[in-house]
């Protein structure tokens, strides 16, 4: 999927940088690409700054309107719960996302499957996962791996 090829473009710029490995696009109903993002949590000193958090800050300043309805957003790693609840917030259309984040040790998506499913949650996005997921999978775990100076 070219998107997803795409978001993996920012995850490995992410990961050039430092950055654990996550890249993020918005694209509208058109399929024009609105906003690319990767993590910056580092390079920023700002721990909400996620390539979805950052994708969706992007988007939402070009198309002057906080809420997204006919945008579908595409991430290597499934979203954290902060990011879910910025998702849902702006109304994202469609999430695709590659890695489950309940697959990998460092990650765990327990709380944003259970807010998605709460009173508080007051849009769902239509969700699809595993894209290109055992590429997206293993470029998280190398780069946990090279951190830990493991092979």
């Amino acid at each position: 999927m070219r998107f997803m090829e795409l978001a993996i473009e920012e995850a490995v710029e992410a990961k050039d940088a430092g950055e654990v490995p996550v890249g993020a696009l918005i694209v509208n109903r058109d399929g024009e690409i609105i906003s690319r993002a990767h993590n910056l949590t580092k390079s920023t000193y700002d721990p909400s700054a996620h390539a979805e958090i950052n994708a969706l800050r992007i988007a939402t300043e070009k198309v002057k309107n906080n809420i997204l309805t006919d945008y579908d957003l595409f991430v290597t790693l499934e979203p954290c719960l902060m990011c879910m609840v910025a998702i849902s917030n702006a109304r994202i259309r469609r999430l695709y996302f590659g890695a489950y984040a309940s697959q990998l040790n460092e990650f765990s998506s327990k709380e944003s499957s259970r807010y998605l499913s709460s009173r508080e949650c007051n849009h769902r996005p239509e969700i699809y996962g595993g894209i290109l997921e055992e590429k997206n999978k293993e470029l998280i775990r190398a780069f946990f791996q090279s951190k830990r100076g493991l092979k």
